[in-house]
């Protein structure tokens, strides 16, 4: 399962504009509008002025990414994306589908995490609501790696959904000499109850909680806006060579 979740980060999923009208208007209703990136800024001048002696299929398709460019830029610029939460320091690198938070606990623990950018949805009945109307969930996986000086690692395979995080595997990683297919040990929830309470206060303490997994549909839905505006301006460049 870690090595699924290590390559749903080279995936591209990028959501349709109808998708994130609907996630925009229930997650991020009422939130201060941050600033256009100067790129954006850079773009709109750009969309004023056409493209000299290109065929009419290319002039279309240059017509149409401008257009988008320029909705996703007023209608739900991104903001300055956070390089910190708490105690761990974020590492955000543009284009890539993951991003990596780092921070240490006590004297001799290092954390690590691994972040995929939304990775899939279910439906959900609106809380409250006594009629059939429903609310979509992301979903989001998480790889938090906790080290010693030992030579091995305390992983945790979990899934961030918007309100909480939720345990999959825990299973020791061997930096050195690991086996090509380890074993990953049962599936969280067939654990006793005892024991999976306190394999989740553990992972508490070290600060992945559900303020983590808010912080992260947080960041995502923001990087995802920024990428996918800046997805729409690579293809126009290259279009428009």
């Amino acid at each position: 399962m870690a090595q699924a979740i290590r390559a749903a980060r080279r995936s591209i999923l990028f959501p349709s504009r109808a998708l994130m009208d609907r996630l925009q208007q229930q997650q991020f209703s009422g939130q201060p509008n941050g600033f256009i990136p100067n790129f954006l800024a850079q773009n709109r001048t750009r969309m004023s002025t056409q493209t000299a002696q290109k065929s009419p299929f290319e002039s279309i398709l240059l017509r149409v990414l401008r257009n988008e460019i320029q909705y996703h830029s007023e209608y739900a610029p991104p903001h300055q994306l956070a390089t910190r939460f708490k105690e761990f320091e974020v590492e955000d690198q543009p284009g890539e589908q993951w991003i990596t938070l780092k921070g240490k606990f006590g004297e001799n623990e290092t954390i690590k995490i691994e972040a995929t950018m939304f990775d899939g949805s279910v439906m959900v009945p609106k809380s409250g609501d006594d009629s059939t109307t429903e609310d979509m969930h992301l979903h989001i996986s998480v790889l938090v790696d906790i080290s010693k000086e030992e030579g091995c690692d305390l992983e945790f395979v979990c899934s961030a959904w918007p309100d909480h995080i939720e345990i999959q595997k825990v299973y020791i990683f061997r930096r050195e000499g690991s086996l090509a297919q380890p074993y990953m040990g049962p599936n969280f929830g067939d654990l006793d109850n005892k024991l999976q309470n306190a394999l989740s206060e553990f992972l508490k303490a070290r600060g992945v909680n559900d303020d983590f997994s808010i912080f992260l549909h947080q960041f995502m839905m923001n990087k995802d806006r920024a990428e996918l505006i800046q997805w729409f301006k690579n293809v126009e460049l290259f279009v428009d060579k």
